[in-house]
């Protein structure tokens, strides 16, 4: 299968999108500059205009076929977080219930952490059962940006109370 690379400037950084012809595989934080590829698929032109909806405020969830590499464990886990609405957190516990025991908790974060496909697949909404920030793969000034973000065009003041004190990006 050949691999399209596009990659765009957000508010949480450079963000790098790697696709197959119809599907979204992954998404990563990158400072480096990305060779993109000529003549991308519809999926990395959608994507991208999809994520500069979210940035803008004016997209809730993201329409797009996804194919992210992983294990049935983590797909599963990742099938979950889809669940969760915008601008609202789950967390770990929450969602190791929801694959049937809260013994899952630590394979959840597990399988949170290596989400290929953050943002859009929202692992930025997991938080650990105390209510606190806990793991990103694009770190944690990302996560709370982006959770602050969320907050903002949902109006949800306890989460943006919850968070909005910790050092910003």
């Amino acid at each position: 299968m050949r691999s399209y690379f596009r990659s765009l400037d957000s508010p949480v950084g450079r963000l790098v999108l790697v696709s197959g012809d119809t599907h979204l595989k992954s998404l990563s934080f990158c400072d480096d500059q990305v060779e993109e590829s000529e003549n991308p698929p519809e999926i990395l032109q959608n994507t991208v205009i999809q994520l500069y909806e979210y940035f803008a405020g004016t997209r809730f969830y993201f329409d797009l076929e996804l194919d992210p590499d992983g294990t049935g464990f983590q797909k599963s886990v990742w099938q979950l977080l889809m669940q969760v609405p915008y601008g609202t957190t789950k967390s770990y516990r929450d969602i190791a219930v929801q694959t049937g025991s809260d013994l899952n908790t630590r394979a959840v974060g597990t399988a949170n952490g290596r989400n290929p496909i953050p943002i859009i697949v929202p692992c930025h909404r997991i938080i650990g059962s105390d209510g606190k920030l806990a793991g990103y793969s694009g770190g944690l000034d990302r996560k709370k940006w982006l959770l602050l973000h969320e907050a903002r065009y949902t109006k949800n003041d306890l989460l943006f109370h919850n968070f909005s004190h910790l050092s910003s990006l």
